[in-house]
């Protein structure tokens, strides 16, 4: 579950292996490893991915399916923007 997690987050942000690599500061096979379930990241790397990929370290190990979005910080009107466009896609 957690080598498919990583894989599908990484494409949904249009990432190759390198980048996501580049941004975690581990080398390519590293992350081509965690996605043929050949090792495991750590729990500091686990705690890395879950802030790159803006989701809770419970949503990568599959522990839950609910995916959110933090939107700390940001102002009210912009919040409700994207409450709306995620409806619009919801709603297609």
């Amino acid at each position: 579950m957690l080598s498919k997690k990583i894989y599908e987050l990484r494409l949904s942000f249009g990432w190759t292996q390198v980048q996501l690599s580049q941004k975690l500061g581990v080398t390519k096979q590293t992350v081509s490893n965690w996605e043929n379930d050949n090792i495991q990241p750590s729990i500091d790397m686990l705690i890395k991915l879950s802030k790159i990929f803006n989701v809770s370290t419970d949503y990568i190990l599959g522990l839950t399916s609910e995916n959110v979005i933090n939107v700390d910080g940001l102002p009210t009107e912009f919040i409700s923007h994207l409450v709306q466009i995620i409806n619009d896609y919801k709603s297609k």
